[in-house]
């Protein structure tokens, strides 16, 4: 069975307090390999995240004028590695429909974006992408498109 459960707990104040202890370490604190992985990547040289940052930035400006090329309409990221595309240009399907196309035919998994709004209407003309992969995988993956929707 998935997803979100509700539930209700009546116990003695000193059961309930060790209880809210184990609940707000399992929701709200990050795990302790993570906060170790986080200590160690703060004593990296400024260096590296120089580096990485470029590198990110190749990978969005390969993936939105890749984008650009097959017919969607991106639109750049301001600080995040997703992009939301439009699909008008491309297709009359809604977007849960033309990405399930995508994956079928050109093998590219994208995220409708109507699953971002509480007015799922709002997004049905757009797909999201992602670019934290490898440059190659990203040109790979722009090929694909551009032949899935060549295609009749």
């Amino acid at each position: 069975m998935t997803g979100w459960r509700v539930g209700w707990l009546v116990a003695p104040p000193a059961i309930t307090a060790g209880i809210r202890k184990v609940h707000d370490f399992l929701t709200v604190g990050a795990a302790h390999p993570l906060q170790i992985a986080v200590a160690s990547a703060l004593r990296f040289p400024d260096a590296f995240y120089d580096a990485l940052l470029e590198e990110y930035r190749e990978r969005r400006t390969a993936l939105l004028a890749g984008l650009r090329e097959c017919g969607f309409e991106p639109n750049p990221p301001a600080g995040a590695y997703y992009v939301m595309a439009g699909i008008d240009g491309l297709t009359d399907l809604d977007d849960v429909a033309f990405a399930d196309h995508l994956v079928r035919t050109a093998g590219v998994a994208t995220v409708p974006a109507s699953s971002f709004y509480a007015d799922r209407a709002l997004g049905r003309r757009h797909v999201r992408f992602s670019f934290p992969k490898r440059r190659e995988t990203i040109e790979r993956g722009i090929a694909a498109l551009r032949e899935a929707l060549a295609a009749p």
